[in-house]
């Protein structure tokens, strides 16, 4: 529960500063390239150690292909994230509906044709998408999988982010993240809605790709059974039949992974003498 709390409130506040960014300085590229980093680079020490801070669908689905996350897990954080992305879109459009200059109510949607910038054509938008979310999939792959880039992996995930949004947001005003895209294009309606289905479709394409190409190129490191056991939060999803709360059985000739094993074996042998001397207490 705590996870999809954190989910929530982490998407909210991605989809409130980036798409309000976006819409109060009039789709300034830079500024709101920066407001959607900024927001997941808040966000990631925030909550990151509590869900991981993926306040995307298509980091989430990444996650369950490399067995990061179980299915259940999966669902939870997906309605969660779409959640916040209306809470947050319902935020942005009551302040804008507070300001009596504001004419015209726009979320942030993303669009393709008449809604982007250089008028980029379907085929176009679905090609973009579908990079853009690579590189950024890749990206928070990459430097998640790694403990020793744990301390800057939220800076390294918001700066790929800005990056991404800065070839973007002229194009289709860069989605890379189907909750983010869904929730401004059912509250504006008409095209919004229409062409919402690129902006769902390419990134969870995108993260698929991304998802498959890291697993095979660090095909060495997904071969350990051990993984799971030696730092990672998913036990559940372990191949080699540990359990979560007991000592991992597993065997791996990696000195890491043994090393690693090592102290997981240790933490929980303390646990188990720390729980029978409470009961011992208490009898």
């Amino acid at each position: 529960m705590k996870k999809c709390i954190s989910e929530f409130i982490g998407t909210a506040v991605l989809v409130l500063m980036g798409c309000g960014t976006a819409v109060i300085s009039g789709g300034n590229i830079i500024a709101t390239s920066f407001a959607f980093g900024l927001a997941i680079v808040t966000m990631a020490y925030a909550i990151g150690n509590i869900s991981g801070c993926h306040v995307n669908p298509a980091v989430s689905l990444a996650m369950l292909i490399n067995k990061k996350m179980s299915f259940k897990d999966f669902i939870c954080y997906v309605i969660s994230q779409i959640l916040g992305a209306f809470a947050g879109t319902g935020i942005l459009y009551f302040i804008l509906k507070s300001i009596p200059v504001v004419k015209e109510i726009t979320l942030g949607a993303n669009g393709y044709e008449s809604a982007s910038m250089v008028n980029l054509n379907l085929a176009g938008a679905i090609v973009v998408e579908i990079i853009l979310t690579f590189i950024f999939v890749y990206c928070v792959l990459g430097v998640t999988q790694d403990k020793s880039k744990s301390s800057v992996a939220g800076i390294v995930v918001g700066l790929a982010l800005t990056f991404v949004h800065i070839l973007g947001i002229g194009l289709t005003g860069t989605s890379v993240n189907p909750a983010r895209s869904l929730a401004p294009a059912v509250v504006m309606g008409g095209d919004a809605v229409k062409q919402v289905w690129v902006f769902i479709v390419a990134p969870f394409a995108g993260a698929i790709i991304a998802a498959i190409t890291y697993k095979f190129l660090n095909k060495e490191k997904y071969d350990c059974k051990c993984e799971c056991c030696c730092g990672s939060d998913s036990e559940e999803s372990c191949d080699c039949g540990c359990q979560d709360g007991e000592p991992c059985t597993c065997e791996c000739n990696k000195e890491e992974c043994k090393e690693d094993k090592k102290e997981t074996n240790q933490d929980v042998k303390e646990d188990v003498k720390e729980v029978e001397q409470s009961e011992d207490k208490e009898k």
